[in-house]
């Protein structure tokens, strides 16, 4: 079930902002947009996960109401640091899911994991427009998701880069006239190196991703394109498209962000440089467009633009993330919960960079479908598919 919708909005009204996940890279990157067009964007909220000292500086800066570390712990740090401006200090769980919940007019759902699934929820229940950076929500409770937008007649604008790409070049007035949509990937650090050599990667390596600048995890994830496997579960659950209708092609020069074919064979495709500022100005800005400091595009000086098939076997993910999507129900969360496990193992604990697809897969497989009906249901899925996935890295590393 789709769940975008376009959005109406009064463009010369100041618009309220709350950004959940204000310290991560995307959230970052949100405030340095608001910051260079303050007369646009009121904001309300910020909320962080441990770093006390940015989260307090970004509040100031930005003049918030109030700021909310998930670090419990960290309270009287935050507090302290914002003793004297007015602005309110909060924390823990619960904190972060009532920082949703204030009337804001827009939200950026940016806070990584697990822990964004609550907040976004709120936000969507009270009929926000949502900025979605969160993966989880539509990868872990993509089905449970879709309905209480649905049902709350919330509006969501896609962050990712390639979503946002799709998003501007798809008709929803006439989705019947749409042949496929096709997602765009780098094909990360590793995509003509043979098979047998992958089994020597080391993390360092497999972060070092050529065009975007990321997060280790996320840049794992492009190394192994599981990250592609994710955005695939994203693209069925936000457009009008059947499963087969969503189409992988690696593209190097990561230019050509998506693109959606039409049927009478026309292709349409949203360029630009790899500066995730630019599809967050678009859903910051939306209905609207504003100014953002990427650097411009200049194919003249790119010259070539390449593409190829991706190799379904140096990237297991792509075929696992598939299976996931056409199981449907629990597959998807167990697919990302086993993931985020064998990642983190690959980049702490030792765990062989082939051996990520294989705890996926294997987790996969000793984990029966499931329909996941509430936020407990999610939670449930999650737990029991990293406990399987952390015994399957312990006995793989020994």
């Amino acid at each position: 079930m789709a769940v975008i919708k376009p959005v109406t909005a009064d463009n010369s009204a100041e618009r309220s902002v709350t950004v959940l996940g204000s310290t991560g890279s995307v959230g970052c990157n949100t405030i340095d947009l608001i910051r260079r067009s303050p007369e646009r964007f009121r904001v309300d909220t910020l909320t962080g996960n441990n770093n006390v000292e940015l989260l307090a500086q970004q509040a100031i800066e930005v003049g918030a109401a109030l700021a909310v570390i998930a670090d419990e712990s960290r309270y009287q740090d935050l507090k302290s640091a914002l003793a004297g401006t007015g602005i309110e200090a909060a924390a823990g769980r619960r904190a972060l899911v009532e920082a949703a919940m204030r009337p804001t007019d827009w939200v950026m759902a940016a806070i990584v994991g697990a822990a964004g699934l609550a907040p976004t929820l709120e936000a969507v229940r009270r009929g926000a427009v949502v900025g979605l950076a969160n993966k989880e929500c539509l990868v872990s409770a993509g089905e449970f998701f879709c309905r209480e937008v649905a049902g709350a007649d919330a509006r969501l604008i896609p962050v990712d880069s390639e979503h946002s790409a799709i998003y501007q070049v798809f008709d929803f007035e006439r989705p019947e006239r749409i042949e496929k949509i096709i997602l765009t990937a780098s094909g990360g650090p590793f995509r003509e190196r043979t098979l047998d050599t992958l089994t020597e990667v080391t993390p360092a390596e497999a972060v070092a991703h050529p065009n975007w600048s990321m997060g280790a995890k996320i840049s794992v994830d492009s190394a192994t394109m599981m990250n592609k496997g994710l955005e695939l579960i994203e693209a069925f659950h936000l457009f009008p498209v059947s499963s087969e209708q969503i189409d992988i092609l690696v593209h190097p020069q990561s230019v050509i962000h998506s693109m959606v074919e039409y049927v009478d064979a026309s292709v349409l495709a949203q360029l630009g440089t790899p500066d995730m500022r630019t599809p967050i100005a678009f859903a910051l800005a939306w209905p609207d467009r504003m100014e953002a400091p990427s650097p411009r595009l200049k194919l003249e000086d790119i010259a070539t633009l390449s593409f190829e098939a991706p190799d379904p076997v140096r990237f297991p993910a792509l075929r696992l993330a598939r299976e996931a999507l056409d199981i449907g129900g629990s597959a998807p969360t167990v697919l990302n919960a086993s993931n985020e496990i064998a990642v983190n193992a690959f980049l702490k604990n030792g765990l062989g960079f082939l051996d990520i697809a294989k705890v996926v897969e294997e987790t996969m497989s000793r984990m029966p479908r499931q329909n996941l009906s509430s936020l407990e249901d999610v939670y449930a899925v999650d737990e029991d598919a990293r406990r399987i996935a952390t015994e399957l890295t312990d006995a793989i590393i020994g």
